[in-house]
């Protein structure tokens, strides 16, 4: 098959398309031809030589990626023939091989996809839909709420706009340049600012009118952040669930003592009770299936995963970034 194989940590230069063994699927495991991966902030940091929330280092060489679509073609020993030939969508946890024409992992990770979803759709909801099913559980939305949304035209900043607005929120979403505000006002925002504009928490008030800001769902720190909780009024909430714009491996996130709760990893899980994962997946598909929640999606050829990776980096993506051998 075909596959993107990093053999040197590094810059995005060193993911190679190239071709390798096919996976064998281990009993209890199904393969799954694979029409879309997704492509995640993490990967460019694992890339890098990074560890992240792994348990252990990224071993070399690899085939990088952990959330995959397709269609199941062959079965493990122990698996029941009903899967096969099934459309079918996966996270692969911790084990790598994403990127690539055949992925095999173990059956109870597998989610039937429903049909008004296509591949890339579904890779989007179980990895970046599981973490925005997640983030949520932090704010009680409501008519009462106002809602401050940073990174508004990425994957997870799309859905939380579109499930604040479900639940009634007034929201406001920031990005940055006038193609990604247009996007999110596009998406239902009820007001969208360019938050490279340094006169944006003044636009923000005025079109307030004194009314002030309940949450602030924040995945980028910085003085993005800062500005953001300014705006909270009392008893306000600023959700912590990421801080790429300080740097999300290495730097810290902004954090108001009495305001601030980070979401992250644990905390997020244990939120979601008994078997936290694949409960917040199937929220996660449900939202899609039911027509609530509609990600956004930017596609890139699989033998473009370096150009993906670039994109990705320097902020010229809008939605999850999607793969398609």
């Amino acid at each position: 098959m075909r596959a993107i194989r990093l053999h040197t940590f590094g810059p995005a230069e060193n993911l190679s398309y190239e071709t390798v063994d096919d996976p064998v699927p281990a009993p209890g495991q199904v393969r799954i031809t694979v029409r879309a991966a997704g492509v995640h902030l993490l990967d460019t940091a694992l890339r890098e030589g990074r560890q992240g929330p792994l348990p252990e280092p990224t071993a070399l060489p690899t085939v990088p990626g952990r959330e995959v679509a397709g269609v199941v073609e062959s079965l493990g020993e122990g698996v029941a023939g009903l899967w096969l030939g099934r459309r079918v969508v996966a996270h692969l946890g911790f084990a790598p091989g994403g990127y690539a024409e055949l992925a095999a992992t173990d059956v109870d990770r597998v989610h039937e996809i429903p049909e008004n979803l296509d591949f890339a759709q579904a890779v989007a909801m179980i990895g970046t839909g599981r973490t925005a099913m997640g983030i949520v559980q932090f704010a009680e939305l409501g008519p009462d709420s106002v809602a401050v949304i940073p990174a508004a035209a990425g994957g997870i900043g799309t859905l939380l706009v579109q499930y604040a607005k479900n639940a009634g929120a007034v929201v406001i979403g920031l990005a940055g340049g006038p193609t990604k505000t247009a996007r999110v006002r596009d998406n239902g925002a009820d007001l969208a600012v360019d938050y490279t504009d340094s006169s944006w928490p003044g636009k923000v008030r005025a079109f307030l009118g004194g009314r002030a800001v309940t949450v602030v769902f924040d995945g980028v720190g910085g003085e993005v952040a800062r500005e953001s909780t300014a705006l909270l009024g009392p008893g306000g909430r600023h959700i912590v669930f990421g801080w790429s714009g300080e740097g999300i491996h290495d730097g810290q996130p902004y954090l108001v003592e009495g305001v601030s709760e980070q979401v992250l990893g644990p905390v997020m899980l244990q939120k979601a009770g008994p078997d936290p994962v694949r409960t917040l997946e199937l929220r996660a598909l449900a939202e899609a299936a039911a027509g609530r929640l509609t990600p956004a999606v930017q596609r890139f050829p699989l033998a473009e995963a370096a150009a993906a990776h670039r994109a990705l980096e320097t902020r010229g993506t809008t939605g999850k970034v999607v793969l398609e051998p």
